[in-house]
C-alpha cells in the first residue's frame, strides 16, 4: 500500500469552491494525498465564506457537516502548545503548527509570503501554491487526476473544458500544464 503525503489545506484554498472541490476529490478514494486542516483553519474559512462571499449559515453548516462526514480523519487538534516555537507570519502560525502536529509534509496555500523557507525547514514542511500542487499530482498520477476532474465536471453538469475554464481563474498554471499534455 502506498502511503499518500499528508497535506494541510489552508483556509484561502478551502474558500475557493471549485478548487476546494477539485482538491477534496483528489483526496477521496483512490487518494492522491491525505488532507488535513484544523478548527482554526476551518473557522478562518467560515469567516471568509460568511463575510466576504455571503454564504448563508445553513450552507456553511452543510459544508462543515460534509467535511466531518467525508474527511473525519482530516481534523487536527492539540497543536496550540507548538505556537510559541513557530516563527512564520503570526496570523498563519496556527497553520504551520497544525502541519507539524499531524506530520504533514506540505501546506497548500495561496499565501506563500506567510510561509518563508527558513521558518518551515526546521519542521520538515514546505508551502506550495495550489497550482503547483495540482501539477505535481498530475505528474505523479495523470490518469487518476484526469478521471477525478472528468467526474467533477460531470457531477456539476459541465464539460471538462468548462471546468478547466473555471479553474483557470485560480490555478492557471495547472490548467496550462494539463492542457499542454492532455
Amino acid at each position: 500500500m502506498i502511503v499518500q503525503p499528508r497535506v494541510v489545506l489552508d483556509a484561502c484554498v478551502l474558500v475557493n469552491f471549485s478548487l476546494c472541490d477539485t482538491l477534496l476529490r483528489c483526496a477521496e478514494s483512490p487518494r492522491l494525498f491525505e488532507p488535513k486542516w484544523s478548527w482554526d483553519i476551518f473557522h478562518e474559512t467560515t469567516r471568509t465564506l460568511e463575510s466576504k462571499l455571503n454564504w448563508p449559515p445553513s450552507l456553511i453548516e452543510h459544508f462543515r457537516t460534509e467535511l466531518r462526514t467525508h474527511f473525519a480523519d482530516a481534523w487536527v487538534d492539540g497543536y496550540h502548545h507548538l505556537l510559541p516555537q513557530i516563527k512564520n507570519d503570526q496570523k498563519d502560525r496556527h497553520v504551520l503548527a497544525a502541519a507539524v502536529k499531524c506530520e504533514a509534509s506540505l501546506i497548500v496555500t495561496f499565501n506563500l509570503r506567510d510561509f518563508h523557507l527558513e521558518h518551515l525547514q526546521p519542521w520538515g514542511v514546505r508551502a506550495i501554491h495550489p497550482a503547483q500542487f495540482l501539477i505535481d499530482l498530475y505528474r505523479q498520477e495523470p490518469a487518476a487526476l484526469v478521471a477525478k476532474l472528468e467526474r467533477q465536471a460531470a457531477d456539476r453538469k459541465r464539460t471538462l473544458g468548462e471546468l478547466l475554464d473555471i479553474l483557470k481563474a485560480t490555478v492557471p498554471e495547472f490548467v496550462t500544464a494539463l492542457s499542454a499534455s492532455h
